[in-house]
């Protein structure tokens, strides 16, 4: 009895089977990524918009605190444990993983069509030949501001260096705002919302990046001591105790009303349209003069890899096409306002700050962090050394021209440009 009952088991499922009823088990990737602040964004829009078109892959979205991440995602790439899709930063830190063969070349992955070579930029080999992660998002660099202070105090939006400082010294002798919101315990705060903020406009974004690169200038040439020297003349306007103010206290001054400006990454937007309580506005960094080319930090800051280790590479690829779409980039650019699509095809975004910072993309002439490719491969790092010397200059502990020095004697102990 008990073989015919089992005979009879085996007939039923083989039917079952040819005849489709039966599924295979649904293919999970997870994804590894430093975005823990986006989890939301992924369970409820992102996620479910991937698997409604693909039945039988499920997504798990699986960040690390962005400090840890680096290290994390290297421990676990090194041990086999890491997720199928790895969230890449750009530039050298997801080379260096792709030359270690533990991320795929996706050069000819459909859909990479969508990006011009400048959005790949950041995840392409030096020779041009290999492209290894999908181009998400990047971020503009310049200045949110709060518009009922400048209305209360008849401030207009600075255009020039000299009516930023002037906007500064009329809001300061008021006394009802800190005039800028940024501190320098953090130290990547004053590099990042300091330095390659208003950097640019003096060493002409692309063409003086491309420079230091190729040995053609130096960090102690003017068009690089420049910025450094306006950086030192914020330090009035930081408001007290700005040496032990954290990156989060910058955000909450700013948020609850207390400082006029805050410089800014367009990475604040989103949280900043859920705290702040007044009307903002933001700008782009003033020229050094009336009429000059002005330039901004549109940087690269988020892609999408194979793990060279998946068990599940063609569900994978498949995930990765999707990112590559203008539906996953028309989702995530206004579920993220402020994180703005590299996708060829044109994205419409309904925040109206998200709108204003990608508005300069067209008068303004957009270049990348200086330090992000080349120049950081090497100990020590030039990208942590800008972060300390950025926030000496503040601090008043480093002049202008010894942080230069310190950071150029730096480069070159390591640094020599290829002939």
């Amino acid at each position: 009895m008990k073989n015919t009952a089992l005979k009879s088991l085996l007939l039923a499922s083989s039917l079952l089977t040819s005849a489709g009823l039966v599924h295979a088990a649904d293919v999970t990737l997870t994804v590894e990524s430093w975005r823990n602040d986006d989890l939301q964004i992924w369970q409820e829009k992102i996620i479910p918009a991937f698997e409604a078109k693909n039945p039988g892959i499920k997504i798990v979205f699986s960040p690390t605190a962005p400090t840890e991440y680096n290290a994390s995602l290297n421990a676990k790439l090194d041990a086999g444990s890491a997720g199928d899709i790895i969230t890449c930063r750009p530039f050298d830190a997801s080379l260096e993983l792709f030359n270690k063969k533990q991320l795929v070349d996706i050069t000819s992955l459909p859909g990479m069509e969508n990006f011009s070579a400048v959005a790949k930029a950041a995840w392409t080999t030096d020779d041009g030949k290999s492209t290894f992660c999908v181009p998400m998002a990047s971020v503009i660099h310049g200045f949110i501001y709060n518009k009922d202070a400048f209305d209360k105090l008849g401030i207009s939006v600075p255009k020039t260096e000299d009516e930023f400082f002037a906007a500064l010294d009329k809001i300061k002798a008021d006394g009802t705002y800190i005039p800028l919101a940024m501190g320098t315990k953090d130290l990547w705060e004053a590099a990042t919302m300091g330095y390659q903020n208003i950097g640019p406009n003096y060493w002409k974004g692309e063409e003086g990046r491309e420079a230091l690169i190729a040995g053609k200038q130096k960090l102690t040439d003017p068009e690089w001591v420049k910025p450094y020297e306006e950086l030192a003349k914020w330090k009035p306007y930081l408001g007290d105790g700005f040496e032990a103010q954290t990156y989060s206290d910058s955000q909450n001054l700013f948020t609850l009303g207390r400082a006029a400006i805050y410089p800014a990454g367009s990475w604040e937007i989103a949280l900043f349209n859920t705290q702040a309580q007044f009307k903002m506005g933001a700008f782009p960094p003033p020229v050094p003069k009336a009429g000059d080319q002005g330039y901004i930090s549109d940087h690269p800051d988020i892609g999408v890899a194979l793990n060279a280790k998946s068990t599940h590479a063609e569900e994978a690829k498949k995930f990765l096409s999707w990112v590559a779409s203008p539906e996953f980039a028309d989702i995530y650019a206004n579920a993220l306002p402020g994180f703005f699509s590299l996708n060829s095809n044109p994205v419409k975004m309904s925040d109206p700050l998200a709108q204003e910072f990608v508005s300069w993309r067209g008068p303004y002439k957009s270049t990348v962090r200086s330090t992000y490719q080349i120049l950081s491969r090497g100990t020590p790092n030039l990208e942590n050394e800008t972060w300390v010397e950025s926030a000496n200059v503040i601090n008043g502990t480093d002049t202008p021209q010894v942080a230069a020095q310190k950071l150029q004697k730096g480069l070159d102990s390591w640094y020599k440009p290829a002939k």
